[in-house]
């Protein structure tokens, strides 16, 4: 099991019914044990399940789902049709559960015992029948979850599975997600705006603002020892050239108030429980360095960078979304090796067949996607309206297969946008010192760019190496709103009649709602 969930658990739910005899009812049970004593020791989830019983009846189904949803440990419910159970049975107890639920279309024995099957085996071994009586109410009442069907050893199985306890993890984090937005919005930007109650409503997590005169109260209270040690820190950990440790250099000052700038995030985040945060590059305590000499004399790009890297979300200019989804894409890829990031789209490159989007920002990169070791580095801010010389950490993005996302308001809903990229290697930016990320989007730069813009989609992302788009289709189950995933398979023709398509199906889908 995974470390950082190790808090949670997954619970499992065996159907059944008393109609086989009492005799029956043990080997259900005997046979689920096994089951999942097997999954937890495979390895591959990297979240424990327990095992919860045999439910035989509505008010046993009822009892172990209102349980499972006031449960804090609890993440979601994998229930399993071991044999016949009817449905109805399950009607209430489905209606209780909120959280994730994973349908399993399994059966104990792997093979069918050719020679010695009797019709007390195939009353007891109903899977085949029993799940598709199951599987008919969840139809039946519209409710959301997850199918996954194989053999419960089967590595590729147990693998489905591990992808939706990362994915019901991630939304039980989001379920108790804070973001606070240091300033408001950039004015008179669209795709970063959006409905904060219904985000709740929908997804979970809450946003506040905070207004920066707050936030130096906090400010004014770090340490400069404290301040000491974390530059040291940054010289440990970072490549550097001598002149930043100067103390009479400009440079030095500048990563030492990027420090202090750092603990003072780290102070406010900590004392409001918040896990993620925006910036907004027009309100950064301007009026306080001005008339006072203290306070926020850059953007905290270097502590928005270190903070990622820990787990926080961002968004720059006061994206409350992006620095929702980057919280989750970082909470799902716990233990797994390839890294995260915000990142944006910048500029692009016409280069035939590879034709890129260079993503980067002002400086806020996860060094997570770091190819090599960033390095510490003071630069005047060629761009925005706060142009002064700011400390941040530079580096080019690994290569690889990655997947960007962002979420939108159409107004009515959600919508998520998946999109698979390649990341390849760039070139020296001698004059750019920032972090970056090259990507082609897929299946070439043409459709890819052009799918993405026909969907909406923003100019921040969430990106990560590391899931897959089944993470992003569970997701979006649990959280029922719509998908778009953009792939090596996709089309403009077959992508705009999806589009067109979902208009209608959500329309339809909240009037029956």
């Amino acid at each position: 099991m995974i470390k950082a969930y190790e808090n949670h658990e997954v619970w499992f739910v065996t159907g059944a019914q008393l109609l086989y005899g009492g005799d029956a009812v043990v080997q259900v049970d005997s046979h689920s044990q096994k089951m999942v004593d097997g999954m937890n020791e495979s390895g591959i989830l990297p979240i424990k399940v327990v095992y919860k019983g045999t439910s035989n009846s509505s008010k046993e189904v009822l009892d172990v789902m209102t349980r499972a949803e006031s449960d804090p440990k609890c993440v979601g419910v994998i229930t399993w049709m071991h044999t016949f159970s009817p449905a109805k049975m399950w009607i209430h107890g489905m209606q209780k559960l909120r959280k994730p639920l994973l349908h399993f279309h399994t059966q104990f024995n792997e093979e069918i015992p050719w020679d010695e099957m009797d019709m007390d085996f195939m009353n007891l071994n109903q899977s085949a029948h029993g799940d598709r009586e199951y599987a008919h109410i969840l139809a039946r009442m519209r409710k959301g979850h997850k199918t996954v069907v194989g053999y419960w050893k089967d590595a590729k199985t147990l693998e489905h599975i591990a992808v939706w306890q990362r994915v019901a993890a991630a939304w039980a984090d989001a379920q108790d997600c804070l973001i606070l937005r240091f300033g408001d919005q950039m004015n008179n930007v669209a795709v970063t705006d959006g409905d904060k109650v219904e985000a709740e409503m929908r997804l979970g997590y809450h946003v506040d603002y905070m207004p920066f005169s707050e936030v130096m109260t906090y400010f004014e209270q770090v340490a400069d020892a404290d301040v000491d040690a974390l530059v040291k820190t940054y010289f440990e950990e970072y490549d550097h050239c001598s002149k930043i440790e100067d103390k009479e250099s400009l440079e030095y000052k500048k990563v030492w108030n990027s420090a202090k700038a750092e603990l003072t995030l780290r102070a406010v985040l900590t004392a409001k429980g918040a896990k993620g945060f925006t910036t907004n590059f027009d309100d950064l305590g301007d009026v306080a360095v001005e008339s006072t000499g203290k306070g926020f004399d850059q953007i905290p790009g270097l502590a928005s960078q270190r903070l990622m890297a820990e787990g926080y979300g961002f968004g720059a200019e006061g994206d409350w979304k992006t620095a929702a989804l980057y919280r989750t894409v970082w909470y799902m890829t716990q233990g797994l090796p390839q890294g995260c990031s915000f990142l944006e789209d910048y500029t692009l490159n016409f280069d035939g067949e590879k034709s890129a989007i260079l993503q980067s920002h002002m400086l806020e990169i996860c060094p997570m996607i770091a190819e090599d070791k960033p390095k510490l580095e003071v630069h005047h801010l060629g761009i925005g309206v706060r142009k002064t010389p700011t400390a941040r950490l530079v580096f080019t993005s690994k290569q690889g297969s990655g997947i960007a996302a962002t979420i939108v308001d159409m107004g009515g809903r959600f919508r998520l946008i998946a999109a698979d990229v390649e990341c390849i290697k760039s070139k020296p930016l001698p004059k750019l010192p920032v972090a970056s990320a090259l990507w082609i989007p897929q299946p070439n730069f043409e459709v890819g760019a052009a799918a993405w813009l026909i969907a909406g989609g923003t100019h921040h992302s969430a990106f990560s190496y590391d899931i897959t788009p089944e993470y992003w289709e569970d997701y979006a189950e649990i959280a029922d709103i719509e998908m778009l995933h953009i792939s090596k398979d996709t089309t403009l023709e077959s992508f705009k009649r999806d589009v067109r398509i979902n208009e209608i199906y959500y329309l339809l889908n909240k009037a029956l709602k």
